[in-house]
C-alpha cells in the first residue's frame, strides 16, 4: 500500500514536489500522506493531523493550562479588589445631608 502527496507551496512559499509514500530511507509504516496546505509527511495513522509526538502536543495543553490559570486568577483579584473599594466607597459616604444654606420652605 502506498499514498501520493501532491506538491505544495510552505510557509515560506516555497514550492516541494510532490512525492509517494512510504519514502525512500523513511519508516515503512508511513503509508498515509498526511498535513495540511503548506506541510505534507509521510505517516502510520490516516488520522494523524500534527507531525509531532503527542508528548509535544501535552506540553502545548499545559503550558495553555498554566497561562489560563494565570489569568483566572488576575482576573478574580481584580474582583474581589473591585468589590472591596465599592463596599469602602459607600460605607464611608456620609450618613448625614450636606446642610445647602437654603431653606424649602
Amino acid at each position: 500500500m502506498s499514498a501520493e502527496c501532491s506538491s505544495y507551496l510552505n510557509a515560506d512559499k516555497v514550492l516541494v514536489s510532490g512525492f509517494s509514500c512510504p519514502r525512500t530511507g523513511g519508516d515503512a509504516r508511513a503509508v498515509y500522506c498526511c498535513g495540511f496546505q503548506d506541510v505534507k509527511y509521510c505517516c502510520d495513522d490516516p488520522h494523524s493531523f500534527f507531525p509531532y509526538e503527542h508528548s509535544y502536543m501535552w506540553w502545548l495543553s499545559v503550558g495553555a493550562l498554566v497561562g489560563l490559570s494565570i489569568a483566572a486568577v488576575v482576573l478574580f483579584a481584580f474582583i474581589i479588589t473591585v468589590c472591596v473599594l465599592c463596599y469602602l466607597f459607600i460605607s464611608t459616604k456620609p450618613r448625614s445631608k450636606l446642610d445647602t444654606g437654603l431653606s424649602l420652605q
